[in-house]
């Protein structure tokens, strides 16, 4: 018969909040690099190729050559005195302020990278430990699609699936549209404008593309990062603002227009001068920071542009922390 004064101690009743982006490697190291990019680019969701062909390429092919390249991007942009990547220290910062905006009582905020460190699994697992009975998913990912959002979702049932002890849960939905999203947006593209000492003849809106066969399937990320750009647009109508797509990966066609290809095309057009911006990011990271500030920059320029530079994601400025609180605010 149990014993109730043996019984361990549980703590209940706390609702824990999970903030989730992309992740990071853990270091520039070759091999950090290599685990990380495995990780990543074995997700059926992201590379939707059939399983035993793609692992032989991979683990051939790409695993001993792409590392080194990844490498070389990471280290332009890697923050040394703190010695992690920009993505991790924003998303710990953007954590740390919500926990000071919702300091209530019975809610714990944490934050887990779907690749990488820290892992879903051990955060979840550090919420249960300590109470959480409710659990609350937000998917850094304003524009939803299935190789973001829905490998997030897949990754906490895979861990759920195992607990004896399930806590409930919610995962907050999409926001492409949210008006505190697009008002944030549109205030970040007036304050550097402020700052810039010339004005901008394009805004060029790059988003993260995905393969057109993913579009064509029915992933609905297309319309939504066309949607943002038409919300921003309503807002900020000053400059004209152009969709574009960046990061693809591998030969097959992928969302267009190409953010490399419009970059090395528009001085032949007439425009000489353009501000980027990446409204898909919720931090700057490798592929905003090196793919469009440094690579995307010197492209421009080399093909006979004269200004560029590049609006910083939302990271944890005062209006992302607002609209971060209010999806979580909305969903407790």
């Amino acid at each position: 018969m149990l014993n109730l004064k043996d019984h361990p101690l549980v703590k209940f009743g706390q609702t824990g909040v999970l903030i989730v982006n992309l992740g990071t490697p853990d270091s520039t190291s070759w091999l950090d690099i290599r685990k990380y990019l495995k990780e990543f680019l074995s997700d059926r969701r992201v590379i939707e190729v059939n399983p035993i062909i793609w692992q032989l390429i991979l683990n051939v092919i790409i695993l001993n050559l792409r590392p080194s390249k990844t490498a070389k991007a990471y280290k332009e942009i890697w923050l040394k005195d703190k010695n992690i990547s920009p993505l991790l220290h924003y998303t710990q910062k953007q954590s740390e302020k919500l926990s000071n905006a919702l300091s209530q009582e019975n809610l714990i905020i944490d934050f887990a990278m779907r690749y990488g460190n820290p892992s879903i699994k051990s955060k979840i697992s550090k919420l249960h430990d300590e109470g959480c009975e409710n659990l609350i998913v937000l998917p850094l990912y304003p524009q939803y699609a299935a190789a973001t959002t829905a490998t997030v979702c897949d990754e906490v049932y895979r861990v759920l699936m195992k607990m004896r002890w399930q806590p409930s849960l919610k995962i907050i939905p999409h926001y492409e549209s949210n008006p505190l999203y697009i008002e944030a947006l549109v205030n970040s593209i007036e304050k550097k404008i402020k700052k810039i000492d010339w004005k901008p003849d394009l805004i060029l809106a790059s988003y993260h593309g995905i393969p057109k066969k993913y579009f064509d399937k029915g992933d609905p990320y297309h319309c939504y990062c066309h949607k943002t750009t038409r919300l921003i647009s309503e807002k900020f109508n000053k400059i004209k603002i152009k969709t574009t797509f960046q990061s693809r990966f591998g030969p097959q066609e992928w969302l267009q227009p190409y953010t490399d290809k419009t970059l090395e095309s528009l001085p032949k057009e007439g425009i000489k001068n353009v501000l980027a911006i990446c409204p898909g990011f919720s931090s700057d990271c490798v592929e905003t920071l090196e793919e469009i500030l440094i690579q995307g920059k010197e492209s421009f320029i080399d093909s006979g542009g004269a200004n560029f530079d590049m609006v910083p994601c939302l990271n944890d400025n005062e209006d992302h922390i607002s609209l971060l609180k209010s999806l979580i605010q909305n969903n407790i």
